[in-house]
């Protein structure tokens, strides 16, 4: 039997050590204790479960006394834009802190105004360093730049608020050109051409490479397939996954569909996983003699048991997934020569069953092994991205945005939250494989077989065994006949 991956990954939090949720020594405190409501904010047992979005927006912006814990920054600035885009709540910032300002300079306490400003210059460096894209929307940098124009007002002549001010601009500014240049880079690639396949015979020249004679070690495929996962996976921001929830929320969607380049590096990484499927099944079709194939099938199941014990479910699953694919799967006399005992194992730990509870076993696993991990490659994690959305979409859709009461959920936020912070703590790793761009260049750019040429090629190697598969063959010849 396999070993449950012991994966583990103890990374810098976005969210700094503060991540509880709850309220913090010394931090002050808007709110009550346990089961407690101040306004309209309601706590249980110190931590903030519902509010309406006026009181939350407040709870945000500090006071003489307050600054807001760093978890609930985070997560109030991940799920505000499901109910008002960013550059409206930073307009609805500056009133706050414009109204408190005001305050101080008429009361008591106006010696304390360089500390009200020092506060407001952390919350905002804190939401351009967790939430860059933000400003890229001229709105929201105006609205910046306008608080920042506010709070160095009350500066003294060694302008410490205002150096604040000027670096964490440079870092923004500095940030979103990188982004920028990533995102034209992305753009620039494009995936593998669909190989139209052959027209009946799917003999490949006696020359062309296959996988096999690129890389023959299961071990080295599985980490070149890591390096691939977690460069792909690293250019997901957090704001992309709420886009999830945004545009599922019919209610919302008018309000917050933001710029479709949010969802693109979603939308890449998602065609990934489908590419390494069908270059699975691509690889097993396209070889004409059966011990070949065998030797195929037994190779990439022993990838996929590699990229398991790595932590690179998305991997594993994605040569799973190809290798169930129809044209594969049906090829009885090759799969009856191969030592199927791995490939059960495998599918073991992907069974559906009871919502694919021994994959939750085995991922709960390598968190474990993530947190407590000595070495880097301990701390490799890569969920199944699909099963992941499904669970942001589920958790969305099976608790309300508001309570009876008109208070937005933030309990179900919390924990949106939670899971989006987890998986991006995951993406931080650095890929501890040395790179081999031979390897991956043949991943990335390899021909891939459509769906129809898969067919051909499984029908060419083992004919149809059913009327229903004699059919289909039929049907397919025709097509190509005519076609041609």
């Amino acid at each position: 039997m396999e070993t449950m991956p012991q994966t583990s990954v103890v990374f810098s939090s976005i969210l700094g050590p503060s991540c509880s949720g709850q309220v913090q020594p010394g931090m002050g405190e808007r709110g009550g204790g346990a089961g407690s409501g101040s306004g309209d904010l309601i706590f249980q047992d110190g931590r903030l479960i519902s509010g309406s979005l006026e009181a939350l927006m407040e709870h945000l912006v500090p006071t003489v006394d307050y600054y807001p814990d760093r978890t609930y920054i985070f997560t109030f600035l991940l799920s505000s834009r499901v109910f008002m885009p960013p550059h409206d709540l930073l307009a609805r910032v500056g009133q706050i802190c414009l109204e408190q300002r005001q305050q101080l300079e008429a009361g008591p306490e106006k010696a304390k105004l360089k500390s009200f400003s020092a506060k407001i210059v952390q919350l905002l460096k804190e939401w351009t360093e967790a939430f860059p894209y933000d400003f890229q929307d001229e709105k929201a940098m105006a609205e910046l730049k306008a608080i920042a124009h506010r709070v160095t007002q009350c500066d003294e002549e060694n302008g410490t608020v205002k150096k604040a001010i000027t670096q964490m601009i440079q870092s923004l500014l500095l940030s979103l050109a990188t982004r920028s240049q990533l995102q034209e880079l992305r753009e620039k690639l494009r995936p593998p051409a669909v190989e139209k396949g052959p027209v009946l015979k799917a003999k490949p020249p006696a020359a062309q490479k296959d996988i096999l004679g690129v890389c023959c070690d299961p071990l080295v495929l599985a980490q070149q397939l890591t390096h691939i996962e977690l460069e792909r996976v690293s250019s997901i921001h957090p704001e992309d996954l709420m886009q999830i929830i945004s545009h599922m929320d019919s209610l919302d969607n008018h309000r917050c569909r933001g710029d479709m380049n949010k969802t693109y590096s979603l939308e890449a990484y998602d065609n990934w996983f489908n590419c390494l499927s069908m270059l699975v099944a691509t690889e097993v079709c396209r070889v004409v003699k059966k011990k070949h194939r065998t030797r195929m099938l037994e190779f990439f199941i022993d990838v996929a048991r590699e990229c398991f014990n790595i932590g690179n479910f998305n991997s594993m699953m994605a040569i799973i997934s190809g290798m169930n694919l129809s044209p594969v799967a049906r090829l009885k006399k090759t799969w009856s020569k191969v030592k199927t005992a791995k490939f059960d194992v495998l599918e073991h730990h992907m069974d559906p069953s009871s919502n694919f509870c021994n994959y939750r076993t085995a991922l709960q696993g390598a968190t474990q092994r993530s947190q407590m991990a000595n070495s880097s490659r301990e701390k490799i994690v890569i969920p199944v991205f699909n099963l992941f959305v499904k669970d942001i979409y589920f958790l969305h859709k099976i608790h309300t945005n508001h309570l009876p009461n008109g208070h937005i959920n933030f309990k179900k936020f919390w924990e949106i939250s939670r899971q989006i912070h987890e998986f991006m703590t995951w993406t931080q790793v650095e890929c501890p494989f040395e790179k081999d761009k031979k390897i991956q260049s043949y991943l990335l750019t390899a021909p891939i077989y459509s769906e129809e040429a898969l067919f051909i090629a499984s029908f060419e190697s083992e004919g149809p065994e059913n009327h229903m598969e004699k059919d289909s063959w039929k049907a397919l010849r025709t097509t190509l006949l005519n076609r041609a």
